[in-house]
Order: C-alpha cells, then structure tokens, then sequence
C-alpha cells in the first residue's frame, strides 16, 4: 500500500508541474532564459515538450509502472544539474521554471529536484502489496482531496492573473479638461473639415509626427473608421495646421466629437483606444440627452 501512495503522491508532483506550466505559458517560456532558451520560438516548443512529457510521465508513475518512474528519476535529475549549473554560473534567484515562473534557482531547489529524482528512481525499490478494499477507499479519497486542492489552487491562479489584467488595464476614460480644446456644447470651425449626414458623429483625432505613442495608436484609431455612426479625420500637426487652430488643440494625441450640426459632444487627451472609445461614447450619451429634450 505505501508504494502505491508513493506512486500516486510523485505523480501528483510531476502532474502538478506540468499545470504550472500550462497556467503560465508566457512566464514559463520566459524562465527558461536561466538554460541558454532565449529563442522566443525554440522557447514555445521546449515549453509544450515538457508539459507533455511531464503530463504521460505523472500518469504512467500513478500507474505504478517501474519504467515511468525511472525515466521520470531520470529527467529529474536532468533538471537538478541544469539547476546547479545555472547556480555556479551565478543565476541564482533567476526563474528556475520547475513550476511555472515563480520558483527560482538556488541551493533549496536544488536539493529538493535532486530529492525528488531519487525519489522517483527508489519507488520501483519499494515492496508492492495489494490494498484492501478498505485501502483503496483510502486511497481514492486522499486522492479526491489533494485533486481539489489542487483545483482550488489552479482557481486561485487564475483569479490572481485575471486580477493582475484588470489592475493592467487603465480604466479611466480620455481626461477631459474644460478649457483645453473647442468647449462641448459649443460650435467649431472643425465642422467644415467633415460632410457630415445627419445622425453621424464626426471623430477628429489630432496626431503628430513627433509623437511615438500616436504611432503606436494609428491601429486602433483606424479601427474607429469602420463604425457606420463614425465619420473619422486625422489631422496631422503640420500638414493640417489649420485645422490644429480651428480646435484650439492642447496636444496629440487629442480627439473631438461633433455633431452634424458642428456642435462639439465630447473632447478629450487619450492614450489607450479604450479612452478613444470613451470620448465617442460620451458623444452618443450627450447627443441622446440633447434630442431628448
């Protein structure tokens, strides 16, 4: 009986690695760095070989099949001296990418990756003998508990990254200064640089050549020029100068909403297209409330 626990218990470990792993795609191709890995593409099939080979060698040592567990010693040990390696060469504290991106290489990692391969290549060494029913039943739910805590585990991750993301994502909307650019509610000369048809809302980005991040956003702005609602324009610093004076524009990159009839809607700085977004669904909002009364 306790062989066959040792077999399931290094076959969670294997199987837990490999979960690590798949969590983290992008932190995990990254740790392998720390090994010489540094090609983004050499990376990503390193990265689905290991998975792969630690997922078929978690259920082949859970098996109780003597082979898996010596190839699985064997394989650990591989990683113990790459890890050694990396610690002499003096990349201790770098990602050491056993379980996803968050361990890292040093003296304790070592020792535990070495402990493991003896470990693995010792469970052939153990005595089999058959559970009772009893036995299974024991087995089967100390293996239930440790899948839902493995479970639990994996939704905390992924509750955490989720976090990170929307932390990540700024949600603020363009920042809308009351003197900088045309006044909203007001008219502007920027309505004869649009042919406006009534219902339409006219978006004047202003851009600069100059301007790294507007280069960085001419993607995203362009996508506004699909909206059947959005007329776009994109006035350039120099070439549409005129146009720069017409809106009193602060900087770039900056947006105007208009109205068919000129009236500016909605204005504001922007530096993501979610704040874009933002200056063009403050447009609609006021133009419904206007037509509302």
């Amino acid at each position: 009986m306790v062989s066959v626990i040792a077999c399931l218990a290094l076959g969670f470990v294997l199987l837990a690695s490999a979960a690590a792993k798949l969590i983290d795609p992008v932190g995990s191709r990254a740790a392998l760095a720390t090994y010489g890995v540094r090609s983004s593409h050499a990376a990503r099939g390193v990265w689905a070989a290991l998975i792969l080979v630690e997922a078929a060698l978690a259920i082949a040592v859970g098996a109780g099949i003597d082979a898996a567990a010596y190839a699985a010693g064997a394989l650990l040990a591989a990683f113990c001296a790459l890890q050694a390696a990396a610690l002499a060469a003096g990349r201790g504290g770098a990602p050491c990418a056993c379980f996803g991106a968050h361990g890292r290489v040093s003296a304790g990692s070592v020792a535990r990756t070495g402990l493991l391969a003896i470990a693995l290549a010792a469970l052939p060494l153990l005595p089999r003998t058959e559970p009772s029913t009893e036995g299974w039943l024991a087995i089967g739910l100390a293996a239930a508990l440790l899948g839902l805590l493995a479970l639990a585990v994996v939704v905390l991750a992924l509750a955490r990254e989720v976090g990170m993301l929307r932390l990540a994502a700024d949600p603020r909307g363009a920042l809308e200064v009351p003197h900088e650019g045309p006044e909203v509610g007001g008219r502007t000369a920027l309505a004869e640089q649009f042919e406006l048809a009534p219902g339409r809302i006219g978006l004047a980005v202003f851009s600069s050549d100059g301007c790294g991040l507007c280069r960085a956003l001419e993607p995203a702005v362009a996508a506004f020029a699909r909206n059947p609602r959005v007329t776009l324009r994109v006035f350039d610093e120099v070439r549409e100068a005129d146009a720069w004076a017409a809106g009193d524009v602060p900087g770039s990159p900056f947006a105007v909403a208009l109205d068919a009839d000129g009236t500016v809607l909605a204005k504001g700085t922007f530096n993501t297209g979610a704040q874009l977004e933002s200056v063009l669904a403050a447009a609609e909002r006021r133009r419904g409330v206007v037509n509302a009364q």
